[in-house]
């Protein structure tokens, strides 16, 4: 493709939830030739070096690199201290991050240039949406990685260009028509347009709706056939091209070519081989990630169902800093010692296509939900803020693949709605209907990547588009 030598810039927050899809991609145009580097806030470096398994990147004082040095790993200060908490004070962090962390990642790449190194291109996500008005300084071509569903990149482009066409966002059950979209009710829209989201989620997703015209490729982590409506309803619009699914690629049967994620916590292995000694299709897997910590009141109500439907479960449960959360009822380990396994963290992917696995109960963030979608994993979907409303939304009524947990109207959790759902996705006729749409997904992400499917020419366009070559080597997906 005579992509050699092409060098191309990612930037991206230290959160494992933004730099996994991320790699993965980097890991895609290592594969056909393109040089990568890597720059984000330095809080990764520390992260990784505390944790016990950073093994993806190779990680020292001065930077890192993954496999063959194919991938570069560079840091540059967000202003705050290592120990300052950005996800409690995830206003400072942002406030932060756009002005100290603007002026030394423009030093950053300015160095990189006068060092010789020539950039084609310099790709986001939608979470450093300043990073456009660098590269736009800097003279460089600026692409966006959407690390969520296509679906809630057009909610997000219409809502803040077309607000018209949204009704009072009071109240949930008002219902919004998209193109290419369900009805969607107030309740399944991402919550950063709600009225009770921080102000600062708001005006982030506002700043890169807005910096759109600086940006001259969007590129989905989904792949089209997931979301092959909502592709098209953009294409008129400000296009997406989908180069997904981004998950690692022994999910869809490839072997690595480049070592796997980012790790920033430590990762439990006793779980896999747990899960070896437990019948097919037998386990409950429980996992909110990264970020969510449950109530108290949700904890106890999904582990009273657990022990009255007595199926086996896997459950990563992260420790909560407030004392008064995050706590398991007294005895509970003792008295499902032989039912199930808790741990503080695991290999998701992994995990996902153990044999032993019967569903997945989610907080439905994008990268769990392109994980289960091409595991075949049928879910419990149960949202909480961001996109999961939307993911949820997809997952349950356009994907075919779950049921949804819903809170009551007090905004608790019981113990019979968790019961609900587990009975209903384990004995309902409609699991095997929910499982065959799971493998049929499954069997298009894999189709999607290959030599001259659709995320694959969406890749080679890019590429050609990066070295100003035309591409007319097949028909392209946008």
């Amino acid at each position: 493709m005579g992509s050699e030598g092409i060098e191309v810039l990612m930037v991206t927050l230290a959160l494992q939830g933004h730099m996994n899809p991320m790699l993965k991609f980097a890991k895609q145009l290592v594969s056909k030739g393109v040089r990568i580097t890597i720059a984000t806030n330095d809080y990764a470096r520390h992260r990784m070096l505390d944790s016990k398994n950073s093994s993806a990147l190779s990680v020292t004082n001065g930077g890192a690199a993954a496999g063959s040095n194919a991938i570069n790993l560079e840091f540059f200060s967000d202003g705050l201290s290592h120990e300052f908490d950005r996800g409690k004070h995830a206003d400072k962090f942002i406030d932060a991050v756009k002005t100290e962390g603007y002026k030394n990642l423009s030093s950053l790449i300015t160095n990189l240039t006068n060092s010789g190194r020539k950039f084609s291109a310099i790709i986001i996500n939608p979470f450093v949406p300043w990073v456009a008005d660098i590269a736009a300084e800097q003279g460089i071509p600026c692409a966006a990685l959407w690390i969520q569903a296509s679906s809630v990149y057009s909610i997000y482009y219409h809502y803040f260009r077309h607000m018209e066409l949204f009704p009072d966002l009071k109240y949930p059950n008002e219902t919004v028509e998209l193109p290419g979209l369900p009805v969607l009710e107030v309740r399944d829209l991402p919550t950063f347009i709600l009225p009770s989201s921080p102000p600062h989620f708001r005006i982030l997703v506002e700043e890169f709706v807005r910096n759109l015209d600086k940006i001259k490729w969007v590129l989905g982590s989904s792949f089209y056939e997931l979301e092959e409506e909502i592709v098209k309803s953009m294409a008129s619009l400000k296009p997406i091209s989908s180069i997904g699914p981004l998950v690692s690629p022994f999910l869809l049967g490839k072997e690595e070519t480049v070592q796997g994620n980012v790790d920033m916590w430590s990762v439990e292995d006793s779980c896999i081989q747990w899960l070896d000694k437990q019948p097919p299709s037998s386990v409950i897997y429980i996992a909110f990630g990264s970020i969510i910590i449950l109530k108290q009141q949700q904890i106890e109500s999904i582990a009273a169902a657990l022990k009255k439907t007595k199926q086996p479960f896997l459950w990563v449960l992260k420790k909560s800093d407030h004392a008064t959360d995050g706590e398991l009822p007294l005895g509970f380990i003792e008295e499902t010692k032989e039912q199930g396994l808790v741990v503080s963290w695991c290999p998701q992917e992994r995990v996902l296509i153990h044999p032993a696995l019967a569903c997945f109960v989610t907080h439905c963030g994008w990268n769990s939900t392109l994980e289960t979608v091409v595991a075949g994993v049928p879910v419990i979907a149960y949202p909480e803020w961001t996109d999961q409303p939307t993911d949820a939304k997809l997952l349950v009524d356009v994907f075919k693949m779950g049921v949804r947990m819903r809170n009551d109207e007090d905004g608790t959790l019981s113990t019979e709605e968790v019961e609900r759902c587990i009975r209903e996705i384990s004995d309902r006729p409609g699991t095997v209907a929910m499982k065959e749409k799971a493998m049929e997904l499954k069997a298009a992400a894999k189709k999607a990547i290959e030599p001259e499917g659709s995320s694959d020419k969406n890749i080679n366009r890019f590429i050609n588009e990066m070295i100003g070559k035309s591409f007319s080597n097949g028909t392209i997906v946008v």
